[in-house]
């Protein structure tokens, strides 16, 4: 039985994420941002690699400092990196949440796309054109279905607005 809620826990750690998720998107972003670091200092700096970089990636977009917003996106990456070389706390030590490396190559391409909107906000062109670079290069990995799509068009869209790139589709 122990066993089970072991492997059962870190499906429960996302489902609050995506609750939560729910609740900022409802527009309640004050009581988001609050449930959202009450989840981190749950979690903590070592917890789970794809946990942090789900909570991270969320809860930067619930920040009114651009600065914050960066620094969430920053931590965002920072796990995305640990899930996908695993490295980390010992595996002992933290329960893996399933599929954790697919999943966060999965989100390369938003997690980038983020760091470039970020950098355009405050002001760091040259960086946010490396971070849309690297989300367009991380695009290949998302499937043909809304999330994909999603995250191309507004790949697209900010490569616009900086004057690079060409739309999906149309890489020679």
């Amino acid at each position: 039985m122990a066993e089970r809620q072991e492997r059962t826990a870190p499906d429960a750690v996302l489902t609050r994420i995506g609750q939560v998720v729910l609740l900022h998107h409802a527009g309640d972003r004050e009581e988001a941002r609050h449930r959202f670091l009450d989840l981190w200092a749950e979690i903590g700096v070592h917890g789970d690699p794809l946990h942090r970089c789900t909570l991270a990636h969320y809860l930067a977009d619930t920040q009114d400092d651009p600065a914050d917003e960066l620094a969430w996106d920053l931590r965002a990456l920072s796990a995305a990196e640990e899930a996908k070389e695993g490295t980390g706390a010992p595996a002992q030590e933290r329960p893996a949440a399933p599929g954790g490396a697919a999943a966060v190559r999965a989100l390369y391409p938003s997690l980038h796309l983020n760091l470039a909107a970020d950098y355009v906000k405050l002001g760091h062109r040259e960086a946010a054109r490396t971070h849309l670079r690297r989300a367009r290069g991380a695009a290949a990995a998302l499937t043909d279905d809304r999330y994909g799509h999603e995250v191309r068009a507004a790949i697209s869209r900010l490569e616009a607005r900086l004057g690079e790139g060409a739309p999906f589709g149309d890489e020679g």
